[in-house]
């Protein structure tokens, strides 16, 4: 199976390097406002047109050449794929690009051979910590400890800078998988919620650690603070560095739980079934506090995740009906209750059978069950 894998690493450029990333950033948004500005006045062409026009645009405007070309043509492809998703209702208009905004360039791998030697523009070197990229030469990198070498086949990389002041490359590499179908063992249903974040019909619970309100008070005080500083001054680019930080601390503390629980399941079952949440339905119509935990559980990603798991390892993954309705029928004798759709009934009693039902626990035995007739269905098929 042919996959593609992202290895993110910490960059460390020299002064020099700094400023022709900078560089970078400034020609390829020029470049992407520039030919957004065209097409909206002589209407959409193909990105093929569009590069051959590059030639002459770099002709007059001579700095354009100081910088990685792939990049600027990389610029004309992302508009192109702004434009595709306009067109096919995934995404709005494409906006121009702002230097308040997140700055990013994008360079295709090139390859060629010479007297019997592949040479390439971009090489990630493990051993010595070291990426080189097309202007830039060698470059520091940290990351990836666990690994000697990346294998498979390198096609682009992504220079980022964050708003920490923080420096990052993302290498895209296409990888030849060899993934052994496994023979199903055992099986679990996964109900996720926001005061557990996922409930398994094993019982286990994994709690929701609300880490964005571990550092909300921080974060007031210091965007209080932002807000009554003179805006551009030095003080208030500190500040605002600081909640930078803040947010990038706790992105990746979130990222590093939902992994920690993506791998536990997915390498303890074989088969994984989850209900199929509308995230976005759920932000409609509700309170303020209801709609930040939401968010803070970051459910749709955890589900994104556990899908993807399976997938690389052989695992059988199942998303149940939107609308299955999971918590309301009694996992013993499938009665369905119509007034469980109260969230704050967190335990009850079955009219008919009489069982007594953990909320969480009961929904996440429904949707094994359910998965379980989405399993036989299929094999049943074959």
């Amino acid at each position: 199976m042919k996959i593609y894998r992202a290895y993110k690493f910490r960059l460390y450029p020299t002064d020099e390097q700094k400023i022709l990333i900078h560089k970078t950033f400034g020609c390829s948004r020029f470049v992407y406002n520039y030919y957004l500005n065209y097409q909206k006045e002589n209407g959409v062409k193909k990105s093929f047109d569009l590069c051959k026009d590059l030639k002459e645009l770099e002709n007059n405007h001579e700095y354009l050449k100081e910088v990685d070309s792939c990049a600027l043509r990389c610029s004309i492809f992302d508009l192109e794929d702004g434009f595709n998703n306009f067109f096919a209702k995934r995404s709005g208009y494409p906006k121009f690009k702002s230097k308040f905004s997140r700055q990013s360039y994008r360079t295709s791998c090139i390859r060629s051979t010479y007297k019997e030697k592949e040479h390439s523009n971009i090489e990630v070197d493990l051993l010595t910590r070291n990426i080189k990229l097309p202007k830039l030469g060698k470059v520091k990198i940290r990351g990836f400890r666990n690994k000697d070498r990346i294998e498979g086949k390198i096609v682009n990389a992504t220079i980022s800078r964050e708003t920490t002041n923080k420096y990052y490359v993302s290498v895209l590499v296409e990888e030849e998988l060899l993934v052994e179908k496994v023979t199903p063992t055992s099986i679990v249903g996964i109900d996720l919620g926001i005061k557990d974040l996922v409930v398994t019909s094993d019982g286990i619970k994994y709690g929701n650690e609300k880490i964005l309100m571990k550092f909300e008070k921080r974060l007031k005080r210091l965007q209080r603070k932002l807000s009554r500083q003179v805006k551009g001054s030095k003080n208030y680019l500190k500040t605002k560095e600081k909640i930078a930080r803040i947010h990038a601390k706790i992105k990746n503390y979130r990222k590093y739980y939902l992994n920690e629980i993506a791998n536990e399941i997915v390498n303890e079952h074989d088969i994984i079934v989850t209900e199929s949440l509308l995230v976005k339905d759920m932000f409609k119509d509700k309170k303020k506090a209801f709609n930040k935990s939401l968010s803070d559980a970051s459910v749709s990603t955890l589900r994104s995740l556990i899908e993807w798991k399976c997938k690389i390892k052989g695992k059988i993954y199942y998303k149940i009906n939107t609308y299955y309705p999971s918590s309301q029928i009694c996992s013993y004798c499938g009665y369905k209750n119509s007034k469980l759709k109260d969230l704050s009934i967190r335990e009850h009693d079955c009219p008919e059978c009489g069982s007594h039902n953990d909320r969480d626990i009961n929904a996440s035995l429904n949707i094994l069950l359910e998965g379980l007739k989405l399993h036989y269905n299929l094999v049943s098929l074959v």
